[in-house]
């Protein structure tokens, strides 16, 4: 639509000019003065660490019947089912990265490779993948039954493998972990929150709100890793984390929580039943690559051996998808690629053993 300026400005074309050369000097202006206020806030010091006398950290207003908003939801959209066929539900992978450039020169490059690596995973099986905050994320998507939370440091190793999918009927949180590690030992490591799955419910938004008072960064947090330390087996001196958190709040409150969570250990039994890609016979559908910190200036482990390892996993998951088009990479430590069949004049008689190339959303199916 013209504006009434434009309309009247069309019958002299020299006072159209000015004015459009005088209105490029204002917007001019006026982005110059906003972008160096812009920059001005961003380097404003932070706000001061909260303090044990602040309220307890929350997410957000309580909620109380999520459920009900979101079956109301559905019966106004039934376009969008939270189901896409009888057990495969409609899933929203979720990751994250700093806020800030990486501190390692090399740093965005592999977090750029991981998301392509998520990508072509979500392309493959029909997951949506989006960059946001978990719980903003379930009540913005109540067309999502499951969201599905991955560092940025995880990658997919297996492009094939679909997860069984009707096992998880009764549960609400399904993450990897040993349930005697966890409830009987209260280990800090008997369980791994770098990937796992969160179904979009009531359930789970309590648990997100358990889950948050232990997370803002300064005294609270530091007081939370005391207490962390105290209670878990094997725990270091070091302030509260997201995993430590859960194992704790599973370990102390089993009756509340561990009927609708359940920790899988057993990727690997599933996966032994058939053999996609090149290398060995089995594998795990994630690798997650922790304490690396590939966008930090220091992790646990040396730099080089870290991001050799991570580009051997990008490449092996890369593989699989670049199989489809007749191409692979010369190896797992190189970039390059390869071509390894012709072109052909008969282009769909190509062979996709893995299902990948026209996936119906359920590239393999899975034991029972």
């Amino acid at each position: 639509m013209c504006s009434l300026a434009a309309i009247r400005g069309m019958s002299h074309p020299h006072r159209a000019l000015a004015e459009h050369h005088d209105a490029r000097s204002r917007a001019s202006t006026t982005t110059t003065s906003s972008l160096s206020s812009s920059a001005r806030r961003d380097d404003d010091p932070d706000p001061p660490p909260r303090s044990l006398r602040d309220p307890p950290y929350t997410l957000g207003p309580k909620i109380f019947d999520w459920d009900e908003q979101r079956a109301a939801w559905h019966r106004r959209h039934p376009e969008t089912p939270p189901f896409l066929n009888d057990i495969k539900p409609r899933v929203l992978l979720v990751t994250g990265s700093s806020p800030k450039p990486c501190e390692n020169p090399v740093g965005d490059h592999y977090l750029l490779k991981s998301i392509k690596n998520k990508m072509d995973y979500c392309r493959v099986h029909g997951i949506e993948a989006k960059l946001s905050l978990m719980r903003a994320l379930l009540l913005a998507h109540p067309e999502v039954e499951f969201l599905w939370w991955m560092d940025s440091d995880a990658m997919f190793t297996d492009m094939a493998f679909e997860l069984p999918w009707e096992r998880y009927g009764p549960y609400s949180l399904i993450m990897h972990g040993w349930d005697e590690m966890v409830y009987d030992d209260k280990n800090w490591i008997g369980l791994n929150t770098g990937s796992f799955l969160l179904r979009n419910c009531q359930w789970s938004l309590d648990m997100l709100d358990t889950w948050a008072p232990m997370g803002p960064k300064g005294p609270v947090r530091i007081e939370a890793g005391k207490v962390l330390t105290k209670s878990l087996k094997d725990r270091p001196v070091f302030e509260a984390d997201d995993q430590s958190a859960m194992v704790y709040i599973l370990a102390t409150q089993r009756k509340k929580w561990g009927d609708k969570g359940i920790l899988v250990d057993r990727y690997e039994e599933m996966l032994e039943n058939y053999k996609p890609g090149l290398g060995d016979h089995r594998w795990p559908l994630v690798t997650h690559f922790l304490g690396r910190k590939p966008c930090g200036k220091f992790g646990d482990y040396p730099v080089k051996r870290c991001l050799k390892n991570m580009d051997r996993a990008f490449n092996f998951g890369d593989n699989q998808i670049l199989q489809m088009y007749g191409f692979t990479h010369k190896s797992l430590a190189s970039r390059r690629v390869k071509r390894i069949w012709n072109e052909t004049s008969n282009p769909l008689e190509t062979k996709d053993e893995l299902g990948l190339l026209h996936p119906a959303f359920k590239a393999v199916k899975t034991s029972t």
